[in-house]
């Protein structure tokens, strides 16, 4: 009997390379949210949140600052499941946040200034593209 993937949430949680991300989510409250539709997430890793100035991360996961988080997490999700095949096809997508994002492409593909480092790891309710940097 096979095993269903789990959700994108649950893949980033059981990965170990997105503890920052998945802190961040659950401070901004954004865990029901984030599973209880279709998305594509670009995945910022830790050494991505790491590259940030210093304090940056503490910063954005005080209570205090929790709109601020929601405002960057959402700029990293797109609704719908959007393959790596599929954004070439687009000049630009639209964030949940509502900011556009350019793909370009190259061997691994880029989103904005970030380098997709994997692409299409698939999760139940979508997909999420590994990147090297925070938008």
């Amino acid at each position: 009997m096979a095993v269903a993937p789990s959700s994108i949430l649950d893949v980033a949680a059981a990965n170990g390379n997105f503890t920052t991300l998945v802190a961040a989510v659950k401070a901004a409250g954004l865990e029901d949210t984030l599973n209880s539709g279709t998305f594509t997430v670009f995945a910022p890793t830790d050494a991505a949140f790491a590259a940030l100035p210093v304090g940056t991360v503490e910063n954005l996961l005080k209570p205090e600052n929790r709109d601020q988080l929601v405002t960057l997490l959402t700029r990293h999700v797109i609704s719908g499941k959007v393959t790596a095949a599929m954004l070439p096809n687009s000049p630009s997508v639209e964030t949940v946040q509502g900011e556009n994002l350019v793909p370009t492409v190259t061997k691994d593909g880029v989103i904005n200034s970030a380098n997709v480092v994997q692409a299409d790891v698939s999760a139940s309710n979508g997909v999420i593209h590994v990147i090297d940097s925070v938008l």
